[in-house]
């Protein structure tokens, strides 16, 4: 990295990133891990993780350069903190089962970060916050008691965008819909489930089934561009029902 970044002989495009230029690829990155690792591809896996650690490598070295810190420091605080938050395992002391949190609110006060949502950074994608901001509020009862609740839930900010759509007021619509996504993050919470795994769940189902629509129809020499949408409907219930046998859909 410090070759790259050379102000003489490094690489043109890598010399002129910032910490706010690359920041977006650590998020790619990491995506691009989790990918390999839902698809079990082992192989892929060290790859994957190399480019992540490379956006490590590059922020620490941005910053070396501008004399805030180095690789060096970025390893010896997360070390530090590790030991802080196990010293069940690093030190003499008893299985602590609330010190993780206890830790992370001193760290938090540190930071002068205050409030019962303090740490949940708002960069995160935002069904990923959404599911936080729920557990975080949920510790001090703050909560629904049952599923079904929240399914209640569910209905009524369903008829509120209901209710909005004969305006057409784009700002309150989208108002209403972040509503309704926000407890719908908090229905899978409630019921143990990852939304964000649950949505890309359903976005491989819904890839599946195009992709297998469009396979058929390749064999006609035909597209979905060449259906109306009644064919369409048709078509997606047949492979829907062809997928389900198959245990693939």
């Amino acid at each position: 990295m410090i070759r790259l970044r050379d102000p003489q002989t490094g690489c043109a495009w890598d010399r002129v990133q910032t910490h706010e230029t690359i920041a977006p690829f650590a998020i790619e990155e990491a995506y691009e891990v989790m990918d390999a690792i839902a698809r079990e591809d082992w192989q892929a896996l060290p790859d994957e993780l190399g480019d992540l650690l490379l956006q490590v490598v590059y922020q620490a070295r941005i910053a070396e350069e501008a004399g805030r810190f180095d690789f060096a420091e970025v390893a010896r605080q997360i070390s530090d903190k590790m030991v802080r938050r196990h010293p069940h395992v690093f030190a003499e002391a008893e299985l602590d089962a609330d010190l993780w949190e206890r830790n992370k609110q001193a760290e938090r006060a540190a930071k002068a970060e205050y409030g019962l949502l303090a740490g949940i950074a708002p960069a995160l994608p935002a069904l990923i916050r959404a599911e936080k901001l729920g557990k975080r509020a949920a510790r001090v009862g703050f909560d629904w008691d049952t599923p079904e609740q929240v399914l209640e839930k569910i209905n009524e900010e369903l008829e509120e965008v209901r209710a909005e759509l004969p305006l057409g007021d784009k700002t309150r619509l989208e108002d209403e819909i972040g509503d309704v996504l926000f407890t719908v993050a908090s229905l899978a919470r409630k019921l143990g489930l990852d939304p964000e795994a649950c949505l890309r769940q359903g976005n491989a189902k819904f890839t599946r089934r195009i992709e297998t629509m469009e396979s058929v129809l390749a064999e006609t020499g035909s597209t979905l561009a060449d259906l109306d949408l009644a064919a369409q409907e048709a078509l997606w219930r047949e492979v829907k029902i062809r997928l389900a046998q198959a245990k693939t859909g």
